[in-house]
């Protein structure tokens, strides 16, 4: 019998287990229903262009990579029978949910309310459900707080605050960092643990360089972190 939750490392999924062969994730398609319509609404969230190529059968692939992000968007026309706007769900992580939903409504997107869910899965109700409780999640838990908005077919976009990663997420000897802000937010929590760890050991930690660095790399990896 397993339990209701599970969390695995990353020897399941590594390269080892795959013969050697890296499997990344780097682009999804999303259908919408007017190409221009759409390379506009998401060039003015900022995100980066990367191409547009029409081809002269009627085939045409626009691409965008959200800031940070190590995985791409394309969309265009004889790219995909879905019908536009049906994709839902689709995950973007960020470390400070009030920022990106402020640098979202800035750039001319319509944002849901900060919520958290009441019910498990209620991140993925539509906006207005009773399964959402406004506000970030209690004690700001990680992957707890969440934020939705559309693109103009109605493809669904999640904003989901994560700050601590569950064991295994990510491999320590490459930790990196998005954006200068995601970094910053990072020493900032580091600031605010070690200051609890000088309060424990009842002077000021001279080497508190390797402090930040090991919690820095350690919250962000799911392992435990220094005391």
């Amino acid at each position: 019998m397993t339990s209701e939750y599970e969390v695995r490392g990353n020897n399941g999924n590594s390269a080892e287990s795959l013969g050697g062969v890296d499997l990344r994730l780097e682009a999804i398609v999303i259908p919408v229903s007017d190409v221009d319509r759409a390379k506009e609404y998401y060039g003015n969230l900022g995100w980066r262009l990367d191409a547009d190529f029409p081809f002269d059968n009627g085939f045409r692939v626009v691409q965008f990579t959200p800031p940070g992000s190590g995985c791409s968007v394309q969309f265009g026309t004889k790219i995909t029978a879905a019908t536009p706007g049906s994709a839902q769900g689709l995950y973007l992580i960020v470390s400070n949910i009030e920022a990106a939903r402020d640098q979202l409504i800035a750039r001319g997107s319509k944002a849901s309310d900060i919520f958290h869910p009441g019910t498990p899965g209620a991140q993925f109700e539509h906006e207005g459900a009773t399964g959402r409780i406004e506000g970030p999640a209690p004690d700001r838990a990680s992957y707890g707080s969440f934020v939705t908005f559309s693109d103009p077919d109605g493809n669904g976009w999640l904003l989901q605050e994560v700050t601590t990663r569950l064991p295994g997420r990510v491999d320590p000897a490459q930790t990196a960092f998005a954006s200068a802000g995601d970094l910053a937010a990072a020493l900032r929590r580091a600031a605010a643990a070690h200051g609890q760890h000088e309060k424990g050991i009842g002077h000021a930690d001279a080497n508190w360089p390797a402090w930040y660095a090991e919690y820095i790399v350690q919250e962000q990896s799911g392992a435990k972190l220094p005391k």
